[in-house]
């Protein structure tokens, strides 16, 4: 058989071996995006699809953004995990008893609908939930929290936005620092390290926590930078940045992967078994 040609654009996210069998089933929620009148589209990043394939060890599927009122039942008898994405869009506001947006050009109503109803569902459902960037956002909203819609105006904050005016490899590197929950899941994902830099890139931010979860992780200004479900059984988290960039070099971005991989495939287990058992009985 030729070998494929991984330079070619077609193929360079390929891997290079076929056919492996995929431990579980990842959905990757999707923003909404109708910029182009008559070319809407439903999009990812690339870099989740990858992340799901090469270090979860999963099959990465992307859900797109149905709005309120999907069949959340079909969905997740089906899968394994969510990944709940960035996005250029904010929650809006309504969500959380926050007033009127003053920006309405920054909303995706259909991509809060889907992503605040699966949260609940996954949450409901003790399916493995990892919550990144606007996805840590609509965790805290989906479970009752509230959100800082200008965060850097808020007194005592600096601003955690991306420095647009500087190159790309500054606005996404890791150029903030948190400091992490002693004792906490991440600690232990990042061997007992009590600070790490990351790529933080945020308008807004977590301002009253949602009761279910717990603090894994704050910046110098105190600004939530990650929680966890203090009573979830699985995997279930949310970060502030972006932890889908530069996993080949950032290790505490490749563990958090790589923890919610082994509880997807957990799920996939389980979840297979239980199948098999309904087909015998």
């Amino acid at each position: 058989m030729q070998k494929k040609n991984l330079q070619d654009p077609a193929n360079r996210n390929a891997p290079e071996s076929v056919g492996q069998k995929a431990n579980g089933i990842v959905v990757i929620v999707c923003n909404y995006n109708d910029d182009m009148k008559h070319h809407a589209s439903h999009r990812a990043g690339d870099r989740f699809v990858i992340a799901v394939r090469d270090i979860c060890g999963a099959m990465p599927l992307l859900l797109p953004a149905l709005g309120f009122g999907a069949d959340m039942d079909t969905l997740l008898d089906n899968i394994d995990g969510v990944i709940l994405t960035g996005g250029a869009s904010n929650v809006h506001p309504r969500h959380y008893d926050g007033g009127e947006p003053r920006d309405k050009n920054l909303l995706d109503e259909r991509r809060d609908g889907i992503a605040l109803d699966v949260t609940r569902a996954c949450v409901e459902r003790n399916v493995p939930l990892f919550a990144i960037c606007r996805g840590i956002q609509e965790m805290n909203v989906a479970l009752g929290g509230s959100l800082h819609q200008y965060m850097h105006e808020q007194p005592n904050h600096f601003d955690h936005r991306r420095p647009r005016d500087k190159p790309m490899e500054v606005q996404l590197g890791a150029r903030q620092r948190i400091t992490l929950t002693p004792g906490g899941l991440l600690q232990d994902l990042a061997n007992g390290a009590r600070q790490v830099m990351v790529n933080t890139l945020h308008a807004q931010g977590i301002d009253r926590l949602a009761d279910p979860l717990v603090v894994e992780a704050v910046a110098d200004d105190g600004m939530i930078e990650a929680v966890r479900l203090a009573d979830s059984p699985t995997f279930s988290i949310g970060v502030q940045w972006h932890a889908e960039y530069r996993t080949e070099d950032h290790d505490l971005y490749r563990a958090l992967f790589s923890a919610f991989g082994d509880a997807v495939a957990t799920h996939a287990a389980t979840r297979i078994k239980g199948a098999n058992m309904g087909r015998v009985a």
